[in-house]
């Protein structure tokens, strides 16, 4: 009955590429949603403390690359959603449940090349949400030094500590992009909001990104189990194939030797 639809249906959920997807959308969502935003206060706090303007004419400056970084972070959103899709649907195709529906036959020769063709996917996915970890950790650090810097201003007396622009490779060595303790533009940097929400931003970002790093191992795992699966589903095949054509042989050379008989007899 509707009971028994409902355990079947149950039955088919492949539990571990649903947990990978949730995880893998989690830490993608975290990324691209506080990354954006962490750009554009950045972008906020370089034009209104550092007295940053953009440059005109095709130069690539600093905001060329904040805008490109966003751009990316909307590919990456949506090239990630439909992977995520993607590898949800191959994992409903290696479960017991498409199994039966299905039969082994495309389970075992489609499903085969499927997940081969993923698992070398995913471990390149991985290897580029590492370089994307390691990228943001940076912007992380930078923002560390700068609330390090406002932090010991109030705790030290009379300390004149600097936060130059040059150091980062944000301008160039020629540009003069710097805030000082004594300086009013880093006392109103310091007492905004906008260097707290941005720092946090970017620290959820890189969470994000692990997230996404930990749901990229944790779909390896999965897809080399349906590989080893359908492998086996493959070997399991092509013995019941030889299992039933001997049987069938069986069969013919009995009814050939009784019709032998009979006839003999007759």
């Amino acid at each position: 009955g509707c009971f028994e639809c409902c355990i079947k249906c149950l039955g088919g959920i492949p539990y571990a590429s649903l947990i990978a997807t949730i995880l893998l959308y989690a830490g993608v969502a975290l990324f691209c949603g506080c990354g954006h935003e962490a750009l554009s206060g950045t972008v906020n706090i370089l034009q209104t403390y550092f007295e940053m303007t953009r440059s005109a004419g095709d130069v690539i400056d600093a905001f060329t690359l904040i805008d490109i970084f966003k751009y990316v972070i909307y590919g990456v959103a949506a090239a990630f959603f439909v992977y995520g899709i993607l590898l949800m649907v191959e994992g409903f195709f290696t479960t017991g449940a498409i199994k039966d529906l299905y039969g082994d036959f495309k389970i075992t020769t489609c499903g085969r090349c499927v997940s081969a063709w993923f698992i070398m996917l995913t471990y390149i996915f991985m290897l580029a949400w590492l370089g994307v970890t390691a990228f943001t950790s940076l912007p992380v650090y930078m923002y560390f030094n700068l609330w390090t810097i406002c932090r010991n201003a109030t705790v030290v007396d009379g300390a004149n500590l600097c936060l130059d622009l040059r150091q980062y490779g944000i301008v160039t060595v020629g540009e003069e992009k710097k805030v000082c303790t004594s300086s009013e533009s880093f006392i109103k940097l310091c007492d905004s909001n906008e260097l707290n929400m941005t720092f946090h931003l970017f620290i959820v970002a890189l969470a994000g990104a692990g997230a996404a790093v930990i749901a990229m191992v944790h779909y390896l795992m999965v897809l080399s189990a349906n590989w080893a699966y359908v492998k086996d589903a493959c070997r399991m095949q092509k013995y019941e194939d030889i299992k039933s054509k001997e049987e069938q042989e069986l069969h013919d050379i009995h009814s050939t030797r009784s019709k032998e008989r009979l006839n003999a007899y007759t």
